[in-house]
C-alpha cells in the first residue's frame, strides 16, 4: 500500500497532545511479571513490525523495540484469587493522564487490573498526530500483545481473563487484536483477549477497517463506545462496522453517546477545533480484507487494484477538519458501560 494513501487515510486519528509525561520516570526494565511486582512503570522487550503481514507472518523481520507500560493492581483484591485485567492503548496524541486517573481508577475499583502501556515514548515519538507513519500501526498492536502475555505471567491476574481497551488510534488495536490471522501470527502462544473495547475508535472504515466476514474474527466479544457529534471518527462508520462484524458472527454491542465528540474522556471541557487535520470522509468504502490480503470496495466487495486504491482515496476518503471536547458525563456513562461489559464477560 502507498505510503502517502495510508497516512491520508489515517489522519482522521491525529489528535494534539494532551500528555507525554503522564508517567513518572522510575522504570523497571523485566522480562515477565512471573515474580509478582506491584503498581508501577516496566519496560520490556518488544518489536516494531513495518506492516500488518508482518503480525500474520511470524517469519517476517520484526525489528526489537522496548515497550512499555504501567501496571495498576486492584488495591483490595484478596491475595488468593486471580484478577481480571484490561490493556489500555492510547491514540495518536500519546499517553494522557486520564488513562490512570480515570480509567485504571475505575477498573481497579472493580476489582480489574490496568496495564496501560506507551507505544510512543521508548520508540522516541511524542504523538504520530501531524505523521501517522512515525509509529507503525502494527506496532500498537505487536506491544498489545507482549502486554497480554505479561499481565499473564502475573501471579495475581487470570490469564483467561485480560481484555484490551483502545482510544481512537488505540481502537485500531482494539479490533486487530481479534483477527484470527493476526492472533495466529502474533498473539502469545495459548493466548489471546477475552474481550476488546473501542473508544471513539479510528480504523471503522477505509484501508485500516478490516472486512468482516466468517472466518475473520476471533468469537470473543466486541464493545465499540461512540458520540454521535464525533466529526473525527464517525459514529455512522462504527455502527456499521459493529453490525458487519456482528453478522460475521462475533458478538459486538455500540453504546452511543448523544451530543459527545472525540476523546471526550479528558477533564479538559473546551471545545476544540481542528481545522487543518486531515481525516476519513464518512463512509469511505475503502476497507482491507485480511483473509487475502487485498484492498476491496466495500460497496461491492471488488479487490482493487492500486490506482483504483488512490483514486477512491481521493475522490471519497480525503477530508480536512474536526473537533474534540471532554465530556465528564459521557465519560461517566462510557465507564458504566465498559464496566458492565466487563462484568458480563468476565463474570464473578
Amino acid at each position: 500500500m502507498n505510503l502517502s494513501i495510508l497516512r491520508s487515510l489515517a489522519c482522521g486519528l491525529c489528535l494534539p497532545v494532551v500528555s507525554v509525561a503522564a508517567f513518572s520516570q522510575n522504570v523497571t526494565p523485566v522480562t515477565d511479571f512471573k515474580n509478582g511486582p506491584g503498581n508501577g512503570l516496566y519496560s520490556y522487550a518488544s518489536s516494531t513490525p513495518a506492516a500488518v503481514i508482518d503480525l500474520i507472518q511470524s517469519s517476517r523481520p520484526r525489528p526489537p523495540a522496548t515497550a512499555q507500560g504501567e501496571l495498576f493492581l486492584p488495591p483490595n483484591a484478596p491475595k488468593d484469587v486471580k484478577s481480571p485485567a484490561v490493556v489500555l492503548v492510547h491514540g495518536s496524541g500519546g499517553i494522557y493522564p486520564e488513562q490512570g486517573t480515570f480509567w485504571a481508577k475505575l477498573l481497579n475499583a472493580q476489582g480489574i487490573a490496568a496495564f496501560v502501556i506507551d507505544v510512543f515514548g521508548p520508540r522516541g515519538v511524542k504523538s504520530t498526530g501531524e505523521d501517522q507513519g512515525l509509529v507503525p500501526f502494527a506496532a500498537d498492536t505487536a506491544d498489545a500483545f507482549v502486554a497480554l502475555g505479561m499481565l499473564a505471567s502475573h501471579p495475581q491476574i487470570d490469564p483467561k481473563r485480560i481484555a484490551v481497551m483502545g482510544f481512537s488510534r488505540g481502537g485500531i488495536t482494539a479490533v486487530r487484536s481479534g483477527v484470527v490471522p493476526i492472533i495466529k501470527g502474533s498473539a502469545p502462544a495459548g493466548l489471546r483477549f477475552a474481550a476488546h473495547i473501542a473508544l471513539y475508535s479510528g480504523g471503522c472504515s477505509g484501508i485500516l477497517s478490516v472486512t468482516p466476514k466468517a472466518g475473520a474474527f476471533s468469537p470473543e466479544p466486541m464493545l465499540f463506545v461512540h458520540g454521535d457529534a464525533d466529526d473525527y471518527a464517525y459514529l455512522s462508520d462504527c455502527r456499521t462496522y459493529a453490525q458487519r462484524i456482528k453478522a460475521a458472527g462475533t458478538p459486538t454491542e455500540l453504546v452511543v453517546l448523544p451530543g459527545v465528540r472525540h476523546k471526550f474522556d479528558v477533564d479538559n471541557t473546551r471545545l476544540i477545533s481542528l481545522p487543518s487535520n486531515s481525516k476519513a470522509k464518512e463512509g469511505c468504502p475503502l476497507e482491507y480484507d485480511f483473509l487475502d490480503m487485498k484492498t476491496r470496495d466495500r460497496r461491492s466487495g471488488e479487490a482493487l487494484s492500486a490506482d483504483k486504491v488512490k483514486e477512491i482515496s481521493n475522490d471519497l476518503c480525503a477530508a480536512k477538519g474536526a473537533t474534540m471536547e471532554g465530556n465528564r458525563a459521557a465519560r461517566d456513562a462510557a465507564g458504566k458501560a465498559v464496566t458492565e461489559f466487563l462484568g458480563r464477560t468476565f463474570g464473578s
